[in-house]
């Protein structure tokens, strides 16, 4: 469908959905759109086009997507100003680390850091340190990818590489979330980026959570930590983060609130992007070395679903894939995954999924019990 908007005013449209500028000028999140550009939106997301000048849009909307006119532009005077806090800074590269809780518009304010500084000619980097709602890499993993030219969603990132956690939440690997984010930290510092964007999970509130970010912010040592706060939910951290520069962020009022169930599935989302055409490899558990975060497993039968990260020789990541079997005449791991390389490590996550890429509880979560480890055991029989 067509639509008009007069300038001045945001046009927000919630996916799954695609909207191409057919005349106009308009922004998205610090991006100047071009006519004749064509953005898709993906499901559970929202996008605002700021209209600079009365812009004809071209709509196509899918099931339950809607678009909606505001009055302004919704990105927020601190976000702007953010820009200069970022500038006052000599030396390179410059870290800012992101925090917020959930949907409180933490990706959204990234998008419009690594635009802005982008046109201004600098080589960003961005971190994506978020487990649940990676954008950069596959679900259960940290990831980072430099950016060359503006965006409107992260997800089309490419990964330059990754680590894998093997969960959907910090709480559940904290000492390994912190060393997957350091790691990819000193890569990127080896790349002599001039700015990098350090984008957070949503897990704040709580002691554990306060100690979480505490130790994070760290090991990062940020230059600036910018807290994207709704209300007063991040006072505790702030008190907690008393020695480094931070400045607070507002959310932007109109930010999308997504369900437990509607995060969930953009994990699954990103199971399938990062699965496709795959196909099951046997790999000899005697080349290979494991890890298994600590999971209690396996005896046979129990193996089915869960998912792994696979490494090369020299530990860069390779991909995501699941295990189907474990083979304990041959000793070898059956594996669905779309790596062509061989792989000659992999970690053992804890979360399983079933034959249409859906999450579902691993076995000892559903009978209440832990299993010790045997594939370790079984390599070396």
């Amino acid at each position: 469908m067509n639509r008009m908007v007069e300038s001045g005013k945001t046009l927000l449209v919630d996916g799954p959905a695609s909207v191409l500028v057919v005349s106009g000028r308009v922004e998205v999140f610090g991006f100047s759109v071009k006519d004749a550009s064509r953005i898709v939106i993906r499901e559970g997301k929202r996008l605002p086009f700021a209209v600079l000048e009365t812009t004809n849009f071209d709509i196509s909307l899918g099931e339950n997507a809607s678009a909606e006119e505001i009055d302004g532009n919704t990105i927020p005077q601190s976000w702007i100003e953010s820009l200069g806090i970022l500038g006052g800074f000599q030396k390179k590269p410059v870290i800012a680390m992101v925090l917020g809780k959930v949907d409180s518009g933490k990706t959204s304010f990234c998008t419009y850091l690594i635009n802005r500084l982008i046109r201004e000619k600098q080589k960003v980097a961005i971190l994506d340190g978020d487990l649940g709602q990676s954008d950069i890499g596959p679900p259960c993993t940290v990831a980072y990818a430099f950016v060359t030219k503006p965006v409107t969603d992260l997800y089309g990132l490419k990964a330059e590489n990754a680590f894998f956690v093997g969960v959907t939440s910090p709480s559940a690997a904290v000492n390994k979330t912190i060393k997957g984010i350091a790691l990819m930290k000193a890569e990127i510092l080896d790349k002599a980026a001039d700015f990098v964007v350090v984008n957070t999970d949503g897990w704040v509130e709580g002691e554990e959570a306060v100690e979480y970010k505490s130790q994070l912010a760290e090991e990062l040592s940020p230059d600036v930590i910018f807290c994207v706060q709704q209300k007063d939910e991040l006072a505790p951290l702030l008190v907690a983060l008393e020695k480094f520069i931070k400045t607070t962020i507002d959310s932007p009022l109109t930010i999308r609130q997504r369900s437990t169930e509607k995060r969930k599935n953009l994990r699954e989302l990103g199971y399938i992007k990062y699965l496709t055409d795959a196909k099951v490899k046997s790999l000899p558990l005697k080349l290979l070395t494991i890890e298994e975060q600590n999971v209690g497993l396996i005896r046979q039968g129990e193996e089915e679903g869960l998912l792994l990260g696979l490494y090369d020789s020299q530990r860069k990541f390779l991909g995501i894939g699941i295990l189907c079997k474990v083979n304990y005449v041959r000793k070898a791991l059956k594996v669905l995954t779309s790596v062509s390389e061989k792989p000659l490590s992999i970690t053992l996550g804890k979360v399983r999924l079933d034959e249409n890429l859906k999450e579902v509880p691993t076995l000892w979560e559903e009978k209440g019990m832990v299993r010790q480890a045997s594939l370790k055991k079984l390599r070396l029989s």
